[in-house]
Protein backbone atom coordinates (compact mmCIF):
# COMPACT_ATOMS: atom_id res chain seq x y z
CA UNK A 1 0.00 0.00 0.00
CA UNK A 2 1.26 3.48 -0.96
CA UNK A 3 1.36 6.10 1.82
CA UNK A 4 1.15 9.06 0.04
CA UNK A 5 -0.25 10.79 -3.42
CA UNK A 6 2.36 12.31 -5.26
CA UNK A 7 2.39 14.63 -8.51
CA UNK A 8 5.29 16.07 -10.45
CA UNK A 9 4.84 19.56 -10.83
CA UNK A 10 6.91 21.65 -13.75
CA UNK A 11 6.94 24.78 -11.31
CA UNK A 12 9.07 27.32 -9.56
CA UNK A 13 9.74 25.81 -6.46
CA UNK A 14 8.05 28.78 -4.38
CA UNK A 15 5.52 28.49 -7.16
CA UNK A 16 4.52 25.66 -6.52
CA UNK A 17 4.06 25.76 -2.51
CA UNK A 18 1.42 28.69 -3.24
CA UNK A 19 -0.02 26.46 -6.20
CA UNK A 20 -0.22 23.78 -3.36
CA UNK A 21 -1.84 26.45 -0.45
CA UNK A 22 -4.35 27.32 -2.81
CA UNK A 23 -5.95 23.53 -3.96
CA UNK A 24 -5.52 22.96 -0.16
CA UNK A 25 -7.56 26.47 0.82
CA UNK A 26 -9.84 25.60 -1.99
CA UNK A 27 -11.07 22.23 -0.14
CA UNK A 28 -11.34 23.61 3.24
CA UNK A 29 -7.59 23.49 4.42
CA UNK A 30 -5.49 25.59 5.98
CA UNK A 31 -1.55 24.84 6.58
CA UNK A 32 -1.04 25.24 10.26
CA UNK A 33 2.84 24.88 9.67
CA UNK A 34 5.03 25.15 7.34
CA UNK A 35 8.71 23.17 8.02
CA UNK A 36 11.54 24.48 6.01
CA UNK A 37 13.46 21.38 5.58
CA UNK A 38 16.20 22.86 3.69
CA UNK A 39 17.03 25.69 6.38
CA UNK A 40 16.77 23.54 9.45
CA UNK A 41 19.41 20.86 8.25
CA UNK A 42 21.68 23.77 7.47
CA UNK A 43 20.60 25.66 10.61
CA UNK A 44 20.88 22.24 12.81
CA UNK A 45 23.47 19.76 11.43
CA UNK A 46 25.05 22.21 8.93
CA UNK A 47 24.23 19.78 5.59
CA UNK A 48 22.50 21.12 2.45
CA UNK A 49 19.51 19.67 1.11
CA UNK A 50 17.71 20.27 -2.03
CA UNK A 51 14.85 22.73 -1.29
CA UNK A 52 12.10 20.40 0.53
CA UNK A 53 9.15 22.01 2.52
CA UNK A 54 6.81 20.10 4.93
CA UNK A 55 3.13 22.06 4.92
CA UNK A 56 0.95 20.73 7.92
CA UNK A 57 -2.48 20.95 6.10
CA UNK A 58 -5.90 20.64 8.40
CA UNK A 59 -9.34 20.85 7.61
CA UNK A 60 -10.93 21.89 10.67
CA UNK A 61 -14.55 20.05 10.34
CA UNK A 62 -12.50 16.40 10.22
CA UNK A 63 -9.87 17.20 12.84
CA UNK A 64 -13.10 17.72 14.84
CA UNK A 65 -14.43 14.57 13.88
CA UNK A 66 -11.33 12.67 13.90
CA UNK A 67 -10.72 14.05 17.37
CA UNK A 68 -14.01 12.92 18.88
CA UNK A 69 -14.21 9.67 17.04
CA UNK A 70 -10.64 8.71 18.83
CA UNK A 71 -9.01 11.44 21.06
CA UNK A 72 -5.40 10.67 20.66
CA UNK A 73 -5.37 10.76 16.88
CA UNK A 74 -3.86 14.48 17.30
CA UNK A 75 -0.65 12.21 17.34
CA UNK A 76 -1.19 11.90 13.73
CA UNK A 77 -2.50 15.07 12.51
CA UNK A 78 -2.11 17.14 10.63
CA UNK A 79 -2.20 16.06 7.18
CA UNK A 80 1.46 16.20 5.74
CA UNK A 81 2.07 17.49 2.47
CA UNK A 82 5.49 17.78 1.12
CA UNK A 83 7.28 20.13 -1.93
CA UNK A 84 10.64 18.78 -3.20
CA UNK A 85 12.72 20.11 -5.67
CA UNK A 86 14.05 17.43 -8.01
CA UNK A 87 17.00 17.39 -10.02
CA UNK A 88 15.69 18.35 -13.11
CA UNK A 89 14.14 21.51 -11.73
CA UNK A 90 11.24 20.18 -11.22
CA UNK A 91 8.85 19.79 -7.98
CA UNK A 92 7.45 16.58 -6.68
CA UNK A 93 4.10 17.17 -4.39
CA UNK A 94 3.45 14.76 -2.06
CA UNK A 95 0.13 14.36 0.30
CA UNK A 96 -0.46 11.76 2.98
CA UNK A 97 -2.86 9.07 2.56
CA UNK A 98 -4.61 9.12 5.86
CA UNK A 99 -5.63 5.66 5.18
CA UNK A 100 -2.55 4.15 5.06
CA UNK A 101 -1.22 6.26 8.46
CA UNK A 102 -4.42 5.64 10.07
CA UNK A 103 -4.40 2.09 9.53
CA UNK A 104 -3.02 0.65 12.77
CA UNK A 105 -6.05 2.94 14.65
CA UNK A 106 -8.69 0.19 15.12
CA UNK A 107 -11.86 2.75 15.06
CA UNK A 108 -14.42 2.18 12.22
CA UNK A 109 -15.72 6.08 13.20
CA UNK A 110 -12.40 7.45 12.38
CA UNK A 111 -11.64 5.29 9.33
CA UNK A 112 -14.83 6.73 7.84
CA UNK A 113 -13.31 10.04 8.49
CA UNK A 114 -10.00 8.97 6.89
CA UNK A 115 -12.16 7.54 4.15
CA UNK A 116 -13.24 11.06 3.20
CA UNK A 117 -9.94 12.95 3.79
CA UNK A 118 -8.61 10.38 1.77
CA UNK A 119 -10.45 10.90 -1.20
CA UNK A 120 -9.84 15.03 -0.75
CA UNK A 121 -6.21 14.80 -0.28
CA UNK A 122 -5.96 12.79 -3.43
CA UNK A 123 -8.59 15.23 -5.45
CA UNK A 124 -6.23 18.31 -4.40
CA UNK A 125 -2.83 16.50 -5.28
CA UNK A 126 -4.35 15.06 -8.53
CA UNK A 127 -5.94 18.13 -9.78
CA UNK A 128 -2.48 20.33 -9.42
Amino acid sequence: MSYAFTKTLDMDFDAAIAHVTDALKAKGFGVLTTIDVKATMKAKIDKDVAPYTILGACNPGFAYKALQAEPLIGTMLPCNVIVRALDDGKVEVAGIDPMASMQAVENPALGAVATEVQGMMKEIVEGL
